[in-house]
């Protein structure tokens, strides 16, 4: 077992463990939004940064940072307060995220986010651009404007179901998830129509069609249960 000390609190361990592993266990909250159990983690969105004083106040992410002996790491203070709201509102500048006329408000891990750090408004200029909704899967759609580029989708995909049907394309502000190098959705031939990807979303950007303002509910924690419910080697 090894020990360090979380917001001043001894915790312990297992070697391998993450920071964020070992806050969960101490009933420490760390903010996150790219990560999910059942999927690898990638540190992509940069909200669960803590701060390591061990190692001169380095800030480091919470879900791909092992624990080491003897770590001292704060994970809650007023300028990681404030370093969780800048990059949250960065987040809702660069996409068209207007709750009132989501899916998913109501049941949106950023619109969750946004209310827990308090976060009213943002300081930040608009970037987005208008992207297209694809309709084209006979049972989901995928609308790019609300997309955090967090990469859920494509970890459940290829992690999960085994089918990599998704993938980044493009850079800065035009980066999106696509299907099969580009194609529909609806012409993927990788695409086993299985839904995996719309439970890992954390926004509307995937959606089950049919469903209207504050419709969409989704159960993220499924892809935990698939992984714990296989056989191991």
């Amino acid at each position: 077992m090894i020990t360090l000390t979380l917001d001043g609190v001894r915790v312990q361990a297992q070697e391998g463990e993450t920071i964020l592993q070992a806050a969960k266990r101490a009933g420490i909250r760390i903010p996150t939004l790219c990560y999910l159990e059942g999927l690898s983690p990638r540190g992509a969105c940069r909200l669960c940064l803590v701060e390591v004083r061990t190692w001169g106040g380095r800030l480091v992410p919470a879900c791909a940072t092992p624990v080491q002996e003897g770590m001292e790491v704060v994970a809650n203070s007023e300028r990681l307060r404030e370093l969780r709201r800048a990059i949250l509102e960065m987040l809702f500048a660069e996409r068209n995220h207007i709750c009132a006329f989501c899916v998913s408000n109501g049941h949106c891990e950023l619109q969750d986010l946004a209310a827990e750090l308090g976060m009213d408004h943002v300081r930040y200029p608009y970037r987005w651009l208008p992207f297209s909704v694809d309709l084209s899967h006979a049972k989901y759609g995928i609308d790019h404007n609300r997309c955090v580029l967090c990469g859920r989708c494509v970890r459940a995909c290829a992690e999960v179901e085994g089918a990599a049907t998704w993938g980044f394309s493009g850079r800065g502000i035009f980066t999106l998830v696509e299907a099969d190098l580009g194609e529909p959705w609806g012409q993927s031939k990788t695409c086993t129509g299985c839904g995996k990807c719309v439970q890992a979303c954390p926004t509307g950007a995937l959606f089950e069609k049919g469903k209207a303002t504050s419709e969409q509910v989704k159960r993220p924690a499924i892809l935990l249960e698939i992984t714990e419910r296989r056989p191991r080697a």
